[in-house]
């Protein structure tokens, strides 16, 4: 097989649960080949076809190493690719600090409250 169809082969090597959403997603116009844009989930892509696309938040550059002749585990599937998008920068959220408790058994009543009133005016 030298060809095989975008939608499937996405399908395929598992960035999407469904066919119809990897075709919907390509129907959109969300999907790259090669740097060209493409609409049809029947474009046809081969081995060393460069894909970007976008997967939640982050944009996804794969290049194809290999077609695929069904959906197999997810070892099997990524070995149909490698990608070539920079990895995701990690985002550490800062988490409030209890200024009353110092992790030294159970807070106080005085305290507790103290705490109840800091969270409202945070909501606030």
């Amino acid at each position: 097989m030298e060809n095989l169809r975008l939608d499937k082969w996405l399908w395929y090597a598992r960035f999407f649960k469904t066919r119809s959403l990897a075709a919907a997603t390509v129907s959109s116009g969300a999907v790259r080949v090669n740097g060209n844009l493409t609409h049809k989930p029947a474009t046809t892509v081969s081995a060393k076809d460069v894909l970007t696309f976008a997967q939640g938040d982050h944009i996804r550059v794969i290049h194809i190493d290999a077609l695929a002749t069904r959906r197999g585990p997810a070892p099997e599937a990524q070995a149909l690719y490698t990608d070539l998008s920079p990895p995701e920068p990690r985002i550490r959220e800062k988490t409030p600090e209890n200024p009353a408790f110092e992790g030294k058994g159970r807070p106080t009543k005085r305290d507790r409250r103290i705490l109840d009133l800091s969270k409202a005016r945070h909501l606030e």
